[in-house]
């Protein structure tokens, strides 16, 4: 029997999926208010364009400080959100499932630090295979 006890801490993923591209970033801890609100910026800065982000309830997507951002961007970023009780309508779960289930499933890394270089790793390889993102669209069946 093999034991092993995990004592670290969490390692966060936010992403988002356009028809074509994936864009992520992952943190060390949970990720709150201050972390969605620079992955806009980002994900506005690296798209220069529009943005529809749908995005479930959890609360740190609607607090106050995402709000003031989304308001503030005088509708280049419109969030509505899913229902809570719908994960199978957002295409960004079945990436994190992709991830979980396929491209480092059996992977037993040492530490925070490989877990981190890995899943960085995997996600800019699902970057660069569209059907991978074409996939999470159709499983979603928003379209």
């Amino acid at each position: 029997m093999i034991q092993f006890h995990f004592n670290w801490k969490q390692l966060s993923m936010i992403a988002g999926l356009s028809l074509r591209q994936c864009v992520f970033r992952l943190h060390q801890g949970a990720i709150r208010s201050a972390q969605i609100v620079e992955f806009l910026k980002a994900l506005h800065r690296h798209l220069k364009r529009r943005l529809l982000v749908v995005w479930d309830g959890l609360r740190a997507h609607r607090s106050r400080l995402v709000r003031e951002h989304v308001d503030a961007t005088r509708g280049a970023i419109k969030m509505p959100l899913l229902p809570p009780c719908a994960p199978e309508l957002n295409p960004v779960e079945y990436l994190w499932a992709w991830l979980k289930r396929h491209a480092m499933a059996n992977f037993c890394p040492d530490g925070l630090t490989e877990l981190a270089t890995t899943a960085r790793s995997k996600l800019k390889s699902a970057q660069r295979r569209s059907s991978i993102i074409a996939a999470c669209w159709q499983q979603a069946d928003l379209f």
